[in-house]
């Protein structure tokens, strides 16, 4: 049995048709997003590659708490793999906003210059907890790591054809700014603890991982290659792929890696 994730593309309106290498886009398809299919192991995380041409929506996620009944919240992270050199992430506010504030900047567009936008290069490490309000601006690749939900309530999409969710939306939102300590530049070297809960803990290897992070990591997890390869249960895992691991034991890496799990 294949240790790789089965991948999904799914076209975006803000997408690319020319995806970067190992990726490519099928003829005629606008790719924003690859998935890999969660495994029932690990069905509480998603990972997905997101590649942007457009601005995203500027976007908001229920906690747990906040969700509707039945339903997971949603927190992401964004790992930052390529940038254009002007490329920028809307997250939080330059100022605290009030509600009403907040659905007056969604009505008329302003939202989109209350937001802090934030240079983003290769390596940046940006946590995005529930309720903060946020958008992906163009010219960006990036790895993310979520809790596996579809709980997303657009508050403003530059006029484009879909959907909105107020009322829901406001609700839910922080109209506060970002605290820099969610965020990071990752060293282009060396391993380091990116997440660590409530919902999933994500490292970045170099390497094979240290006892410590062998502690941390008990049962079974995920491996995805940036730069380097890894083996799993003695099958190659390339980058651009994701492989369920029964154990961090099972894994020999080489290179640059991510590897992750719920908590």
């Amino acid at each position: 049995m294949s240790v790789l994730l089965p991948t999904r593309m799914v076209e975006r309106p803000w997408g690319c048709a020319t995806l970067p290498a190992p990726f490519v886009a099928p003829p005629g398809q606008i790719i924003g997003e690859v998935w890999f299919e969660p495994p029932a192991a690990l069905g509480a995380l998603l990972v997905k590659y997101i590649f942007t041409s457009e601005a995203l929506s500027v976007q908001v996620h229920p906690s747990d708490f906040d969700a509707p009944p039945g339903k997971r919240g949603k927190e992401e992270c964004w790992y930052v793999i390529a940038a254009e050199p002007e490329a920028k992430l809307g997250i939080g506010f330059k100022a605290p906003l009030s509600p009403e504030a907040m659905r007056q900047a969604a009505l008329d567009g302003g939202i989109e210059d209350l937001l802090a936008w934030h240079p983003a290069k290769a390596g940046d490490f940006f946590y995005i907890p529930a309720g903060t309000v946020h958008a992906i601006g163009p010219g960006l690749s990036l790895v993310e790591v979520q809790q596996n939900s579809d709980m997303t309530y657009r508050l403003y999409d530059y006029g484009r054809p879909r959907e909105l969710h107020l009322d829901a939306g406001i609700a839910v939102a922080n109209g506060l700014p970002y605290p820099r300590l969610l965020h990071c530049s990752v060293p282009s070297s060396g391993a380091i603890s990116l997440v660590d809960g409530p919902h999933f803990r994500l490292d970045r290897l170099d390497g094979a991982p240290d006892a410590e992070t062998v502690a941390r990591y008990e049962g079974p997890l995920l491996v995805i290659p940036l730069d380097g390869r890894a083996e799993v249960a003695g099958q190659p895992v390339l980058a651009g792929e994701c492989a369920l691991a029964g154990r961090i034991g099972d894994i020999r890496f080489d290179g640059r890696c991510l590897i992750a799990q719920p908590c």
